[in-house]
């Protein structure tokens, strides 16, 4: 076996950084975050100040220790997936939320400073794995 330097790689082959990113619908990575969650119910996890209020670029730099983003980042299946960090603004765009939707699942104002693992691993089941599209949702599905 020949050792190369990096850039010397590149000459020689196409390296694809993102490599091994697997694959993983949105619903599957929302369920792993609820599963994950799940598994200890009691834990006391921390919640993010205001994210509302936050200008776009603050807010997409929050983050906390012990959050429930942190939980998701925590986990080697979600980062192998493409979770980036445990920031707001990554787990807005790994797990396609909105900025409302995020907010509802992470935000001091709905719970306080804290909030149990089990409340938002409920929260994230009945709004974003578990919920049944509408008619018009599932007649756009269909011609789309």
């Amino acid at each position: 076996m020949k050792h190369h330097q990096f850039n010397q790689l590149q000459i020689l082959a196409r390296i694809d950084l993102d490599y091994p990113h697997q694959v993983m619908p949105r619903r599957e990575r929302l369920q792993r975050w609820a599963e994950l969650l799940e598994r200890d119910p009691q834990r006391v996890l921390s919640t993010l100040y205001e994210t509302e209020h936050q200008p776009d670029a603050v807010r997409a730099a929050l983050r906390g220790d012990n959050t429930a983003i942190s939980v998701a980042f925590d986990d080697p299946v979600l980062r192998a997936a493409g979770l980036e960090n445990d920031t707001y603004g990554e787990a807005k765009r790994f797990f396609e939320l909105s900025d409302r939707q995020l907010h509802r699942i992470i935000c001091y104002c709905h719970f306080g400073a804290t909030v149990s693992a089990v409340t938002t691993a409920s929260y994230i089941r009945a709004r974003h794995v578990d919920r049944r599209d509408g008619i018009l949702a599932r007649l756009r599905a269909m011609f789309a």
